[in-house]
């Protein structure tokens, strides 16, 4: 059975992972933002 859209673990924590978050600023204020916020799971990786 073939399961649509299937990115790879690597690509989507390359593109959405915390340390791809880390490296522009807008990512960062994203990261604080989901922080205050109080969630548990920052980000995908």
């Amino acid at each position: 059975m073939h399961y649509p859209h299937r990115i790879s673990k690597v690509k989507r924590a390359r593109t959405q992972g915390f340390r791809a978050r880390m490296k522009t600023h807008n990512g960062r204020k994203l990261i604080n933002r989901k922080r205050r916020h109080g969630f548990h799971k920052i980000s995908v990786c």
